[in-house]
């Protein structure tokens, strides 16, 4: 008998669940500030936020230039315009720099969660390399077993 004492399935079903529980556990721990921030992080880092600044500005410049009447950020300082373009920035800048860091923590946590799914499959597959190695003596044993009675039959035959 080998001296690896190979786990049972069930042993290495409640590990790999308990693994994965973890993972979903770490984003269930989020705080409601965690996740605006990260749902921050998502929308401001996509196209749809993009095109609505994009357009937001050329409005406010467009009314801005061409406009008869009603300038209210006269043109060419856009003073107004600069100021509440710098307010959004200082804003979503820490914003941001949290969220990802948020999402670096989980996927830090998603890579140790892996790596412990991959050395737990590789425990799999030493125990199944074991239980074959445990098959492949007894059949061993039992092919000289009937090779052996096998020959003595033939030897009382002559």
């Amino acid at each position: 008998m080998p001296q690896n004492i190979p786990l049972k399935l069930e042993e290495l079903k409640r590990r790999r669940d308990a693994y994965i529980k973890t993972l979903k556990t770490d984003s269930k721990n989020a705080s409601k500030l965690d996740k605006l921030a990260l749902w921050i992080t998502i929308h401001v880092g996509s196209m749809q936020f993009f095109v609505i600044i994009f357009l937001w500005t050329i409005l406010w410049l467009g009314w801005n230039i061409f406009s008869p009447t009603l300038r209210f950020d006269p043109f060419p300082a856009f003073v107004f315009w600069l100021f509440i373009s710098n307010m959004i920035q200082l804003f979503l800048m820490p914003l941001i720099m949290i969220g990802q860091n948020l999402q670096s923590h989980h996927a830090d946590v998603r890579a140790e969660t892996d790596l412990k799914i991959n050395q737990l499959a590789e425990l799999e597959n030493e125990t199944i390399l074991i239980h074959l190695e445990n098959q492949n003596e007894i059949m061993l044993q039992i092919l000289k077993h009937i090779e052996s009675n096998t020959n003595s039959q033939v030897s009382k035959e002559s």
